[in-house]
């Protein structure tokens, strides 16, 4: 399966490639307002499912020059929101009994508010000063050309592992027009991305039952830092920090876990979730693609300074806690509020504002 994700991220890259670059911009044109790459991050995530795939699609157009890297980074930021509504809707198993929704429900939305107020304090940020793109960016320079890290460009056994696939594609879209061949590249590499992250998912989902589970159970319970380790490893092998903390919610709704011992559990699986997108974004081929590795990166270092501003320094620790604690107390007393807030914050204002940019 990471074959294939591998494998997909080379055919969107050749896709774009196809396209030529003035079409590949014209599509990613209305992308290029933050708030709209924002909101496109947001949604596309959660109609997709996977924070992972809005991610990887996002730095191989960046990598195949489509997309620049001021446009890239609200989407990308963005996406780190959206992977969160699948944990809250786990919590719906338990809407039958108010005690355990409530438990379920603050466990789940811990991992929403963890997101928002990242995203308030560095989006702002971010958008003044540019520091996430200027950091990665000097990471990126520094990490090309040194001799203790060999220049991604230069990895040919992923592109010699990856060409038969590419071909096959390729030779597969050869007949349609100049236009639509390329076009239809980018939407075969897209749903193999989203095949191998479905799949692998469900696959390595299998190994958190049993002896693997109580492992967990017994590294989150004991100390916060080595929770988020244990949120971090699991979501690394899993790639998908949605299934780290799904898993958890179901012992927090029961009362075995506390929505307090998830929060790290879920800060962790954060950084995890990076990895795979970094990863792949060596699979990137054309001259830009070195920026591609420089999107990646920018997902690994918001998820760093999130981590520092937000739990690391203890000021604001307590905030997404006390919020998911509180919505979770009203909705299990109000239900019809989780999906006001469900509907609304994901899905209504971000088409919203994708739709009032438009316009204006």
């Amino acid at each position: 399966m990471i074959y294939l994700l591998i494998c997909a991220v080379s055919v969107i890259s050749r896709g774009f490639a196809g396209l030529g670059t003035e079409a590949a911009h014209t599509m990613f044109a209305f992308a290029a307002h933050p708030w709209v790459g924002l909101s496109v991050g947001i949604l596309g995530t959660v109609l997709i499912q996977s924070s992972t795939t809005t991610t990887a699609i996002a730095v191989t157009a960046v990598g195949s020059g489509a997309l620049s890297i001021e446009g890239a980074i609200p989407i990308i930021l963005g996406a780190n929101v959206g992977t969160t509504v699948t944990t809250s809707l786990v919590a719906l198993t338990f809407i039958g009994n108010r005690t355990e929704f409530r438990r379920a429900l603050g466990a789940s939305t811990v991992h929403d508010f963890y997101n928002w107020l990242a995203l308030l304090i560095f989006f702002p940020i971010e958008l003044v000063w540019h520091p996430l793109q200027r950091i990665s960016g000097t990471l990126t320079d520094a990490l090309y050309g040194t001799d203790w890290l060999p220049n991604p460009a230069h990895f040919n056994f992923i592109r010699a592992a990856t060409r038969p696939v590419e071909h096959a594609v390729i030779q597969a879209t050869t007949h349609i027009s100049s236009t639509f061949g390329p076009l239809f590249t980018i939407l075969i590499g897209a749903g193999l991305i989203l095949v191998a992250v479905r799949y692998l998912g469900k696959l390595l989902k299998l190994l958190m039952v049993g002896r693997a589970r109580d492992i967990l159970i017994k590294a989150v319970g004991r100390n916060a830092y080595l929770a988020m380790a244990s949120g971090m490893g699991v979501t690394v092998v899993t790639q998908s920090s949605t299934i780290t903390t799904s898993v958890l919610v179901p012992f927090a709704g029961t009362g075995i876990l506390k929505p307090a011992q998830v929060y790290p559990v879920v800060v962790g699986s954060n950084l995890g979730t990076t990895f795979t997108v970094v990863f792949a974004a060596f699979a990137g081929v054309g001259q830009d693609a070195k920026i591609g590795l420089q999107a990646a990166f920018v997902h690994l270092i918001y998820n760093v300074f999130a981590i520092i501003a937000i739990y690391v320094i203890p000021l604001l620790r307590p905030v997404p806690l006390f919020c998911a604690e509180n919505l979770a107390r009203v909705a299990s007393e109000h239900r019809w509020v989780l999906a006001v807030y469900l509907g609304t914050v994901f899905i209504a204002a971000p088409a919203l504002v994708i739709v009032l940019v438009g316009v204006l």
